[in-house]
């Protein structure tokens, strides 16, 4: 049976088209914060009415345009299906956006299923992220990746700081807010980078980090207990913009599990370097 190519420009078009949707949608509720309905889905772990339909604006498009293709969205859920699946977070900073702090985004991937061809004509032998695209709708910022051709920040390509040592760097990271299973994992990684690096930013968006470190902003992220949908995006944002985007434990093709660290390659290095031995052997 002949493996399927996927259309990756035409894909990446349709991401862009629908990440556009969606921002319109968040800006519109953005002015009249206190309207908006909130749900409390665990602790911690908000969701409003500007996440749902800002969500809906972008599966609309995606299963217009893209129809065979699987859907997995943060908050309606989803399947995987055919040859690729989209990873939609309609709006990753959803507490920055409810207290009025302008530092989210949306985000979206197409992740390709092995066997898939994506570059060239040799299937891929993993599920691989081909279609990344992170839109700051507050600095109009459009970060877009195109599998194996190259990662752009408002139709300019971008590419992964030169720091190659850990004191010279500035990382960025997220804190435990819904899960505090894995403190003991973390925390010991996060005293050593407040020793050893120039600083620790934490601005709670994980798609804006790894977009941030794809374009020399960061030189290195890390972070634990995360969702896919956060991540996928931004991991190959890093990875076409000539960075490492990896699951810590080295366990997976791309961190699904959550648990991610990247940077250029020196510091991503150094990075686990100083994180792998704090890792139990078991997720969480």
């Amino acid at each position: 049976m002949k493996s399927a190519r996927l259309p990756l420009c035409e894909c990446l078009n349709s991401a862009v088209t629908a990440a556009h949707a969606a921002a319109a949608v968040l800006q519109a509720h953005a002015g009249r914060r206190d309207d908006l309905i909130i749900d409390k889905k665990a602790q911690n772990d908000l969701v409003s009415q500007a996440d749902r339909e800002a969500e809906a604006a972008i599966v609309d498009i995606l299963r217009e345009q893209t129809p065979n293709y699987g859907i997995i969205a943060e908050e309606g859920g989803g399947t995987t299906a055919g040859s690729a699946t989209w990873y939609i977070d309609p709006l990753d900073g959803t507490t920055n956006f409810l207290h009025g702090i302008p530092h989210y985004a949306v985000s979206i991937a197409l992740i390709a299923h092995a066997g898939t061809i994506a570059e060239g004509d040799e299937p891929l032998r993993d599920d691989t992220p081909v279609i990344g695209v992170v839109y700051d709708p507050n600095r109009e910022e459009l970060f877009t990746a195109l599998y194996g051709v190259g990662a752009w920040l408002n139709q300019h390509r971008i590419h992964c700081s030169r720091t190659d040592q850990l004191g010279d760097a500035l990382l960025a990271t997220g804190l435990p807010f819904r899960d505090f299973s894995f403190m003991d994992q973390y925390m010991p990684s996060l005293h050593t980078a407040m020793r050893g690096t120039r600083g620790v930013r934490r601005f709670g968006s994980a798609a804006l980090d790894l977009a941030w470190v794809a374009c020399g902003r960061y030189d290195g992220y890390w972070e634990m207990g995360l969702a896919p949908w956060d991540i996928a995006a931004g991991t190959l944002l890093v990875r076409e913009a000539g960075g490492i985007a990896r699951d810590m434990r080295h366990a997976e093709p791309w961190p699904a599990g959550g648990n991610i660290y990247a940077g250029n390659r020196p510091i991503a290095q150094a990075l686990h370097a100083m994180i792998e031995p704090h890792l139990t052997t078991r997720e969480g």
